[in-house]
């Protein structure tokens, strides 16, 4: 646990991605293969199953510590994360023994049969053998909430420079289903066993945003142009009889889209397409939010399959015939994906459509109608292009519309989380209904460091009052809210959901009464709502 503890020490301390690099290769080159496993699945989010709730862990501590309720929130309120609040309330440890980070799981993993009581005991003995940082380390397994800042893109780089391998190899290896407890190192990035999982998707291309004038691209004919559609990414997978869909986030969905699993059992054996899950009817998009209605299910029923149907719109093919085709140019792969599609001609599998036209000026004018088809601009593929692994810039771009913006009104605020948990960071916005004040969305990112330093300093000098971890505050401050879509929803006060809110910038130059009001968002509801 030592080492990895000072490995998450040292990427905690720095933002440079070099220092990032060096702390995490020293940590490869120190550690035992079992602990590098563990640390990867960590990274990766293949966490140990919880065993133990939040709830107990608060208790246990406060036991440990002497520690009031009243105290224990204001600590809470203060530090902004619980694993990190319990590390620094507990005394210091009587007993400090050194075990390895998987000696520490595999601990945790024997507590699944205990009772409470004995679970308790384990808990509390376990915390009085490890020192502050480490204590932090194995709060943070416990619950669940393992977010160190290191992309899965970096661990990727550390590793292939670790290994010796190529990169794209390396982020191959880790894609999957596979357990940390039944694989070992070598064998997670053996390329022959690799090859034996017949579930495992490939590392997905991304694309950057256009930042820069589309016609710097070239000819229009050297491009695929098509909707950015607003679903989930995902790969649907057909090898050795069997059907996986696994979704970006790489979790396996497929009980979440089962006319999607039945749409792939009419797929030839060893092909893998790249492609968007949407709702999906006659032929024609619906809006995002029936499709949230699906995501949180573990499994649906007959009402939610008819009132949320789904599609996948296939845009790339990257195995046919159990062959990878990746190195091959976009048009070949298109080709092959278009004639697979005529051919099955399921109705929950629509080829991506390729939108024509012989200049940018006139895809500029269409794009402002993204909107109208549920989409949120075009994709512009080079047709020369071969499927890349990760964000690479070139031959892949997001050609995205400009947000929608409204102003709102701060009311609310709230401290964050992590290196933001002394700062009140997390505001609640509201619009204008006549003269009251009726909160819409909730915004988190948007300003600069020192901003968010002066909007704190404002809240704690005008609170009005407190409810928990929340303030309410004098209403004078004016942001603009940029969001990608709305939506009717009867869970908000308003009427109204924002997707992907964000702060866009502090509004000095308005004064309160100047915001947005609800009506507003009607009308946008009514121009742009699904």
């Amino acid at each position: 646990m030592l080492h990895f503890a000072r490995l998450i020490s040292a990427l905690d301390q720095s933002n440079k991605t070099k220092d990032k690099l060096e702390a995490l290769s020293h940590f490869l080159n120190s550690a035992s293969d079992e602990d590098k496993v563990w640390a990867i699945a960590l990274f990766t989010h293949r966490r140990p199953k919880r065993q133990i709730s939040t709830k107990q862990l608060r208790e246990w501590c406060q036991n440990s510590s002497g520690i009031p309720n009243w105290l224990f929130d204001e600590s809470y309120h203060s530090v902004g994360d619980l694993a990190e609040t319990i590390s620094l309330l507990l005394p210091h440890p009587k007993n400090p023994t050194e075990q390895s980070l998987t000696q520490w799981i595999n601990f945790l993993s024997s507590l699944k049969d205990a009772s409470d009581i004995e679970k308790e005991h384990a808990v509390k003995k376990a915390w009085d053998m490890l020192d502050k940082t480490e204590c932090f380390i194995f709060n943070k397994i416990l619950t669940g909430g393992f977010r160190i800042g290191v992309s899965q893109n970096l661990m990727t780089r550390a590793l292939a420079e670790h290994l010796n391998m190529d990169k794209s190899t390396v982020a191959h290896a880790l894609m999957g289903n596979w357990d940390p407890e039944q694989v070992s190192f070598d064998e997670l990035f053996d390329l022959e066993k690799s090859k034996e999982n017949i579930s495992k998707p490939y590392p997905f291309f991304l694309a950057h945003p256009l930042e820069k004038e589309v016609q710097t691209l070239g000819e229009v004919s050297a491009w695929q142009v098509e909707w950015k559609w607003d679903g989930i990414r995902g790969q649907v997978i057909k090898r050795e009889g069997e059907v996986f869909i696994w979704s970006r986030g790489e979790e396996l969905v497929n009980e979440k889209f089962p006319e999607l699993v039945e749409m792939a059992e009419n797929l030839p054996d060893g092909t893998v397409i790249d492609g968007e899950i949407i709702a999906y009817r006659d032929g024609s998009p619906l809006p995002f939010n029936l499709l949230q209605t699906r995501i949180g299910r573990k499994s649906v029923g007959k009402k939610l399959l008819n009132d949320a149907p789904v599609s996948l719109i296939g845009y790339d093919l990257l195995e046919f015939e159990s062959t990878d085709l990746r190195q091959r140019a976009l048009h070949e792969r298109r080709g092959i994906l278009s004639k697979l599609a005529n051919d099955i001609a399921h109705p929950n599998l629509a080829l991506s459509k390729e939108i024509q036209s012989e200049s940018w000026d006139d895809l500029t004018e269409l794009r402002e109608e993204s909107r109208k088809y549920f989409a949120e601009g075009f994709m512009l593929k080079e047709k020369s292009s071969f499927y890349e692994v990760g964000r690479k810039k070139g031959g892949w771009w997001k050609w995205k519309i400009d947000p929608l913006t409204v102003d709102g009104v701060m009311i609310y605020a709230q401290k964050g989380h992590g290196r933001r948990a002394d700062l009140y960071s997390d505001y609640t916005l509201a619009v204008w209904d006549n003269d009251q004040l009726v909160p819409f969305a909730k915004a988190y990112s948007g300003l600069t460091d020192a901003e968010m330093k002066e909007v704190d300093s404002f809240v704690k000098k005008n609170t009005r009052e407190r409810f928990g971890p929340v303030r309410t505050v004098k209403a004078e401050l004016v942001f603009e809210i940029a969001f990608e879509g709305i939506q009717a929803s009867p869970r908000h006060k308003s009427g109204i959901a924002l997707r992907f809110p964000r702060i866009s910038r502090w509004r000095k130059d308005k004064p309160k009464e100047e915001a947005n009001t609800l009506q507003d968002l009607k009308d946008l509801l009514n121009l742009y709502g699904g």
